[in-house]
């Protein structure tokens, strides 16, 4: 398809070869450069010039299509490389060529490795010197791109050098970028210059519109003037080239210029380009902008990198990236001009709109930058230094050190500035409180958690909800649940926290496991005095506490309360009231058997018997056997004889010999 496209630039090619003057390639050019090995290309350049070559020989037909065959087996059915190599360099040192899909076939199959990237190399190199009109527009481009993915710019070069010195014109989009991306990929961008200059020679003098370089050639030229020569006369030959070519400038065009001349301190060329930019009706001068800072910053003319800030904040396109700004900090703190970058900051706040967003804000920018780049401390400086200048300190400025402080842990300073926070009027979105929270939680920093958590709910922050689980999950996981509890009691009465039954079960549950019964019977008659209702898991933890404690009559107690509330059906469950299940049955039961309730354990088995709840006999056989083995029933009579009906009653029940 690429062919058909470029039938008539292949006309015009064959034209420029058959009339070109140039003497015919030197008996060298006419062997393979065997001197290059098959392994990846070093950095070093590439000659073009092989040493002598054997002396050649003619092959007849029959070994030329003995030597063709080979080539297209170890090709298409062995896949042997070093046969098919063989096969080729035994035709080429006869002068002789193989036909042109089998030679384009043997250069993509060398290209499509990095080890044998320099026999691709050598094979196209010959065959542009001996016949370029054999090598097809999609081989080439192959080579090239495996020699970008290699970053082997030397031979890319070497190979342009070459089609260049032999009029294999070839058009300049299909292979210009590509070299383009090998040279900045390798850091060998002025390499690409003399190429640029090449292409735009012969476009001119030969009137071959397609090797024109376009824009982006031309400003990949101009950034090897400007950001790595710093060369003016290279930069402005650029710029002649361009105007000769017709290629219209862009935003990036001028933001090499603004660089160089920046760098030079050429102030008067910059208002020409700033001039030039209005009457091309460029709208945005961002990239102008950056440029002009980061050449100001390598001459150290601090004044003028916050003279270009500023300016631009009154032009209203004051956008910069973080890369911007890592250089402004990096030029002020190299030069310890801390004052004049709070300066900076409290100057442009003066000249922001109030409406801008908070991380587009300079302020925010700078002080971002220096986080990123592990200058906190001298984040603290220049807030400091603000401060110290009585100039108003915004969120952009506070932001990105809360940020730098969450995720480092350090909860205790982000607290003390939060409270600064607060205390100046600023409000902080409930973002950045969840993760201060979520920090202090990760860090056990209990108190700095509540501390927040208040300070939320004074600035009337709506969404407590994700914070508050936070801690209460928190406090839970660190077994803390005597300050669960507080917490608890603190933020009940606030509308916006969502607290139910689990939080306080919650609570039970962890003070009964660490055994503090006493705290976790209190917080039960808390729950109940603030009217949340406590349900089966409420008082199985209870009863398990209670039972791990031997504290069995606190059980009777607990089950005189609970089994007027119980219900047999879910009838009643619109007055969220508990139901008697076979998990809560069961630890009454034994409970109550061990503590030799028996008239209570009766009670429960009735219940039981009501709700046709299964109750396994054996496990409450095995409870009275350890407690009561040795109680008799004459002594139990003369004492309490309505205690003994009950025991008769219930190992009846059991199954127990009297």
């Amino acid at each position: 398809m690429l062919r058909k496209t470029l039938t008539s630039i292949r006309q015009q090619r064959r034209q420029h070869f058959s009339s070109s003057s140039s003497p015919p390639p030197p008996p060298e050019s006419q062997s393979l450069y065997s001197f290059l090995k098959p392994s990846l290309f070093s950095n070093k350049p590439i000659t073009l010039s092989p040493p002598p070559p054997p002396t050649s020989k003619t092959l007849t037909q029959d070994q030329k299509a003995s030597l063709e065959s080979t080539l297209h087996h170890s090709l298409t059915i062995t896949h042997d490389t070093d046969e098919a190599w063989k096969a080729f360099r035994s035709l080429t040192s006869a002068s002789s060529l193989p036909d042109k899909p089998l030679l384009n076939s043997l250069i993509t199959h060398l290209s499509e490795s990095n080890t044998r990237l320099k026999r691709a190399f050598a094979s196209a190199a010959y065959v542009i010197e001996k016949d370029p009109i054999l090598l097809e527009f999609d081989t080439l481009l192959t080579l090239f791109q495996s020699m970008k993915l290699a970053k082997a710019a030397s031979p890319a070069l070497a190979l342009v050098k070459c089609m260049f010195k032999n009029r294999f014109f070839v058009p300049f989009h299909l292979w210009g970028s590509l070299i383009i991306d090998t040279c900045r990929e390798s850091n060998t961008l002025v390499a690409f210059l003399k190429v640029y200059k090449e292409s735009c020679r012969v476009a001119i003098d030969e009137k071959l519109d397609y090797m024109k370089p376009g824009l982006e050639a031309s400003n990949a030229a101009l950034e090897a003037c400007c950001l790595h020569l710093e060369s003016l006369p290279d930069a402005e030959s650029v710029i002649e080239l361009m105007s000769v070519l017709s290629v219209k400038p862009d935003e990036s065009t001028f933001g090499f210029l603004a660089y160089l001349y920046a760098r030079k301190g050429l102030k008067e060329k910059i208002k020409e380009i700033e001039s030039l930019m209005d009457g091309f009706g460029f709208v945005s001068k961002r990239v102008l902008f950056s440029n002009l800072i980061s050449g100001y910053v390598k001459i150290g003319e601090l004044d003028s990198v916050s003279d270009v800030i500023l300016n631009s904040l009154k032009g209203g396109d004051c956008s910069f990236n973080e890369e911007t700004y890592c250089e402004i900090v990096k030029g002020f703190i190299e030069s310890k001009s801390l004052k004049s970058l709070a300066k900076l900051i409290i100057e442009a706040q003066r000249l922001e709109s109030e409406s801008i967003d908070i991380d587009r804000s300079v302020g925010f920018g700078v002080i971002n930058a220096c986080v990123n780049l592990r200058f906190s401390d001298k984040a603290h400086s220049v807030l400091e230094e603000m401060i110290a200048q009585e100039g108003t300190v915004g969120l952009g400025v506070y932001l990105p050190i809360l940020k730098a402080y969450s995720k480092e842990y350090k909860t205790a300073e982000a607290t003390q500035l939060v409270t600064e926070i607060s205390g100046s009027g600023l409000t902080l979105d409930v973002d950045i409180y969840n993760a201060l929270i979520e920090a202090s939680m990760t860090n056990q920093d209990f108190v700095s958690a509540f501390t927040l958590f208040r300070d939320m709910r004074e600035t009337r922050v709506v969404d407590l909800k994700g914070s508050y689980l936070t801690i209460m999950t928190g406090l839970l996981e660190n077994q803390r649940p005597e300050l669960m509890a507080a917490f608890l009691d603190e933020v009940v009465e606030d509308p916006r926290v969502e607290v139910n039954s689990h939080d306080w079960n919650s609570i039970i549950h962890a003070f009964c496991k660490s055994g503090r019964l006493e705290d976790a019977r209190r917080t039960f008659r808390r729950m109940v005095f603030l009217r949340y209702e406590p349900n089966n898991q409420t008082y199985l933890s209870l009863i398990n506490g209670y039972v791990n404690g031997e504290k069995y009559f606190n059980v009777l107690m607990l089950w005189n309360e609970v089994k007027g509330k119980v219900v047999s059906s879910a009838d009643d469950a619109e007055e969220k009231r508990s139901r008697l299940d076979h998990a809560l049955v069961d630890a009454f039961l034994y409970a109550l058997v061990k503590g030799g309730f028996f008239d209570a354990a009766m009670q429960v088995v009735e219940r039981s018997q009501e709700m046709k709840i299964f109750v396994d006999k054996w496990r409450y056989k095995q409870a009275f056997m350890e407690t009561h083995k040795k109680l008799r029933l004459p002594k139990l009579r003369k004492r309490n004889y309505k205690k003994m009906e009950s025991l008769v009653a219930f190992k009846n029940w059991a199954g127990l010999s009297t």
